[in-house]
């Protein structure tokens, strides 16, 4: 019998009503001061409740956790009742929400919030993040030179995670998503180019795995493993990078230590920036290895994810760009209605500002204009 994209789907306790996911996505909408998620961000969210699930923007889990200007937070109460708006929001419309808990490493400045960055050995990232201008605008900012974390540092992070995870809960979230992907904290650590460490997280592999291992245990073990995924994107590197190697290698290892702890999901961010495909072949051991829900992210399509699905090789279809400007997708897939397509200037509105870009899509739900108090 063919699978279909608009069929409920359990995830761990928590009961979809489609396999189609809204991708988390950085806005940078969060009201100042204190990086708190807002009422225009629970309209936009809001708007996008028929997803089977939405993943939150990337949320830090601590001030040096930080990596962009205007990112909300999940680690003051005056965060958490923030977020509940946006919760609550998405509930109303019959939706669920997992937050994406987020450290991003090296990839940060001493401008953003005075603290200097961590990262699993002290090397720079040559890269730019959001954050201010020397004339107090925002812009793109050199990154700064790392510290290199010793073992408290490490302890101390986990730590955040589960503090960030407990948050999370408390601010009314389904679950939570562990940002493991993308060149942030935990990737690196992974990758040989950004971790030189000689210790029990450096050098081998199984020491290269431990840190995401250990969060996502330690996450799992604070509120239930069937409330945590993970994303990854073992295939995805910066443009100023090499591929890894060890990367195929070392992402199965990783698979089967983390298959134990039965985590709602795995999220693979794939096919986007400087990617290498990954091959049906891949997919199979991936499978093999990890019998538990598999999430894909990046350039899939409707017609993509459908075959995905029917060949046994993922469950849940992550899609960025077409909720931003389509917040009624899983209705216009399933009428087989033309999506609307990004204006040539809509990247300007990606991140920072107001409506414009954020809550102003056409849509055929009823509630897409209206302001969520």
């Amino acid at each position: 019998m063919k699978l279909s994209l608009f069929d409920p789907i359990q995830l761990g306790s928590v009961t979809l009503k489609n396999h189609i996911v809204m991708a988390p996505m950085t806005r940078s909408r969060a009201s100042q001061p204190g990086n708190t998620p807002n009422d225009l961000m629970a309209t936009y969210y809001a708007q996008r409740a028929t997803a089977g699930l939405i993943i939150s923007e990337g949320t830090p889990i601590s001030a040096v956790a930080r990596g962009y200007s205007l990112t909300p937070g999940i680690y003051t109460e005056q965060q958490i009742a923030g977020w509940r708006k946006v919760t609550h929001a998405v509930h109303e419309r019959d939706g669920k929400i997992f937050a994406q808990l987020w450290h991003v490493g090296r990839r940060s400045s001493t401008a953003i919030e005075g603290l200097q960055p961590l990262a699993p050995s002290a090397i720079k990232e040559p890269d730019k993040v959001y954050g201010p201008l020397p004339n107090g605008e925002l812009g793109m900012i050199n990154t700064t030179m790392p510290k290199a974390m010793d073992l408290s540092d490490i302890q101390n992070t986990v730590n955040d995670f589960v503090i960030a995870a407990k948050n999370a809960m408390r601010a009314g979230f389904d679950g939570v998503e562990i940002h493991g992907a993308h060149g942030y904290l935990l990737d690196q650590f992974m990758r040989r180019y950004a971790n030189t460490r000689d210790d029990k997280y450096g050098g081998s592999i199984e020491n290269r795995i431990r840190l995401t291992v250990d969060v996502c245990q330690a996450v799992a073990n604070a509120i239930g493993s069937d409330k945590v995924g993970l994303r990854i994107s073992p295939f995805v590197s910066s443009s100023f990078q090499q591929h890894d190697s060890d990367m195929p290698t070392l992402t199965l290892a990783l698979l089967k230590a983390l298959a134990p702890i039965k985590l709602a999901y795995l999220h693979l961010s794939e096919n986007i920036g400087n990617y290498q495909p990954i091959t049906d072949t891949y997919r199979k051991k991936i499978r093999s290895l990890y019998p538990h829900p598999i999430m894909l992210a990046g350039g899939l399509t409707q017609e993509l994810a459908n075959c995905f699905l029917n060949k046994g090789m993922a469950d849940l279809f992550a899609f960025g760009t077409a909720y931003i400007c389509n917040p009624d997708l899983v209705e216009r897939m399933q009428g087989n209605m033309p999506l609307t397509q990004l204006a040539n200037n809509a990247h300007s509105t990606f991140y920072g500002g107001d409506e414009k870009g954020y809550t102003d899509y056409p849509t055929s739900c009823s509630f897409a204009q209206k302001s969520v108090r």
